[in-house]
């Protein structure tokens, strides 16, 4: 589902609101850490998971170390 949010000054940080339906749907609830992915296509929010935060940072270095190798097999 595709939903347009406003984004709000809070302090000295930027931040959204999910509406109630959505938040219900994933399971989210006031104080709840989501991780915020910056991709080719846009933000991808996702609920936080220590495991899934481990293995983004893993492969970002991969990516990073063997960029050139990925890029070929891309081809």
């Amino acid at each position: 589902m595709t939903r347009g949010l406003k984004l709000r000054q809070a302090g000295g940080s930027i931040s959204a609101t999910l509406p109630k339906d959505m938040a219900e749907r994933l399971h989210l609830e006031a104080g709840d850490m989501v991780l915020a992915v910056e991709t080719e296509r846009g933000i991808l929010l996702t609920p936080y998971d220590p495991e899934v935060e481990e293995a983004l940072a893993i492969a970002g270095k991969v990516a990073g170390r063997y960029r050139n190798a990925l890029r070929e097999l891309a081809k």
